[in-house]
């Protein structure tokens, strides 16, 4: 049985227009930018170099409420369309329980709102070298320390945060924490209006700050 025999019915229509090759090829890539836990290399498959097989991965990828997102410039990975990320939400849905997003935004913060605004930090990417070591995020957490580490557990166990060295800074345990891979899954569209949250919470004073708030208002006003 090749892969394309064990594909999902919903995807049959665009895969009859494939040859068998090109249709393995195409599920191989759909494969590996759900599942795999860090952005796929280009390189790595065919239906990711060629403009034309990936067009066809993203009509799969599309009946199923998810895109391609393009990571570095060479590297693809897979995450939920905007409009079905705004419905989800619009709904109530979040997977998240409010401890552990409150851990990993403070994650954010420190190691990447906080270095961009210094200047340590260029670009969107979520790649950093500052990891926020456990004492920084426990230091917060009196008397609830106990779930600010099962909040670490259940992140890391998501992709959403990482173990870090920490490069001679204190911390407890000797650990500290970096953003994981599967925020690279945001779309361009979504990783914006993280990183203007971030803003809000790391330096809410601030011009740009002001900037967002004033843009959302108007926004508002036009709707």
């Amino acid at each position: 049985m090749t892969s394309a025999n064990a594909a999902h019915p919903v995807f049959e229509p665009i895969l009859a227009e494939l040859s068998e090759q090109h249709r393995d090829e195409v599920l191989a890539a759909f494969a590996a930018v759900e599942h795999s836990a860090h952005p796929v290399p280009e390189v790595q498959m065919l239906a990711l170099r060629d403009a034309t097989l990936r067009r066809d991965l993203q009509r799969l990828l599309h009946r199923v409420g998810r895109t391609l997102v393009l990571v570095g410039g060479t590297q693809w990975t897979s995450g939920y369309r905007d409009d079905i990320a705004a419905e989800l939400t619009d709904a109530g849905w979040n997977a998240l329980p409010v401890i552990d997003r409150a851990v990993l935004v403070l994650v954010l913060i420190h190691s990447v709102a906080i270095p961009r605004s210094q200047g340590i930090l260029s670009g969107d990417s979520w790649i950093s070298a500052q990891p926020t070591p456990a004492d920084e995020l426990l230091r917060y957490a009196q008397p609830g320390k106990g779930d600010v580490r099962v909040a670490l557990q259940r992140l890391r166990a998501a992709g959403l945060v990482q173990l870090a060295p920490t490069r001679g800074r204190g911390s407890v345990g000797g650990t500290a924490y970096l953003p994981g891979p599967q925020l690279h899954r945001l779309t361009p569209v979504a990783r914006k209006a993280l990183q203007q949250e971030l803003i809000l919470a790391a330096a809410p004073y601030s011009p740009l700050a002001a900037a967002i708030r004033a843009r959302r208002a108007h926004l508002r006003g036009e709707q």
